[in-house]
């Protein structure tokens, strides 16, 4: 096992979200990650991904480009290389109000849950 490993997102496929249409590529298998799960999160104008908690896992989110995110409903603007911690009981999601694409890097640690299988990705159903 080498003690390192590179991955060009460009070369994951993107794919969707279960629980909404923004595109999604799983960075974690590529790179062979077993300590933390790592997606490149692609938010198109107009776009807003599910809010969402994770028991357990916090989340840390670099933005590559400029970007929005909602912490508990109120929207952060966040600039190009900048990074939001999420505690794991904190309702979080990701939107897009601009006119330009966002892209995020999502760090959670301990990798529970993942885009196929959310696991500990708890999504609030408004009481029902």
């Amino acid at each position: 096992m080498d003690g390192y490993s590179f991955v060009d997102p460009n070369e994951v496929p993107k794919e969707e979200f279960d629980t909404c249409e923004t595109a999604v590529r799983k960075l974690t298998e590529p790179l062979g990650c077993e300590e933390l799960r790592l997606n490149q999160v692609i938010v198109e104008p107009g776009e807003v991904t599910t809010p969402h908690t994770h028991d357990g896992q916090e989340e840390v989110f670099v933005a590559m480009t400029d970007g929005q995110i909602a912490i508990e409903g109120e929207v952060h603007d966040v600039p190009s290389g900048g990074a939001v911690r999420v505690h794991p009981d904190t309702v979080r999601n990701l939107l897009n109000r601009t006119g330009d694409t966002h892209v995020w890097m999502a760090v959670g640690a301990p990798p529970v849950g993942s885009v196929d299988d959310f696991g500990a990705y708890v999504v609030d159903d408004g009481g029902s």
